[in-house]
């Protein structure tokens, strides 16, 4: 590890975060049952953390969808890697993604889920790059807005490294 990396969102400040996207979460689904879908491998680090910071049941689902490679861009094709081990018909639905960018990814994983009859579907993220949106795309629940840079650490990697950081930092010198 060799990269230089500066703290964008400090790990405080994303505990402090969570504790307050869970009781939103946990008062919009009052009387309900939220199923969980996390998009690995980036989002599994903030749903483990933000399910324990809601108070109505919980069920998790996992899907694997990607349109990145090595890279730092969106290669702009998407991919179901892992598909859902569960129908979601009739369930209130929440995907949780750790960062939306361009959007293109979201925008065809809703399309998809949508197909499936959910009862309801809302996305939750802990990171957004709105000036990188290029299909409009409803973000329901939002950790942080981010400036366009390519940040790591509390999931999300460069080439499979830095995911475990405890904070989010931006990798000096990476496009």
């Amino acid at each position: 590890m060799s990269e230089k990396i500066n703290v964008l969102v400090s790990e405080e400040e994303v505990t402090k975060r969570l504790k307050e996207l869970g009781e939103q979460i946990s008062k919009d689904y009052e009387g309900k049952e939220i199923h969980m879908i996390c998009i690995l491998k980036g989002g599994v680090f903030f749903m483990v953390d933000l399910s324990k910071r809601i108070s109505v049941p919980v069920s998790l689902d996992f899907m694997s969808v990607s349109s990145y490679g090595n890279g730092t861009k969106s290669s702009g094709v998407v991919r179901i890697a892992k598909d859902l081990d569960e129908s979601i018909e009739g369930k209130d639905v929440l995907i949780v993604e750790d960062i939306i960018d361009s959007g293109r990814t979201l925008y065809y994983l809703m399309d998809i889920l949508k197909k499936r009859n959910p009862n309801s579907i809302r996305l939750c993220t802990l990171l957004d790059k709105p000036e990188r949106r290029e299909k409009d795309v409803k973000v329901d629940y939002v950790g942080f807005e981010i400036p366009d840079e390519f940040v790591v650490g509390y999931g999300l990697d460069y080439a499979q490294k830095y995911r475990n950081l405890p904070y989010i930092g931006v990798v000096e010198g990476v496009e």
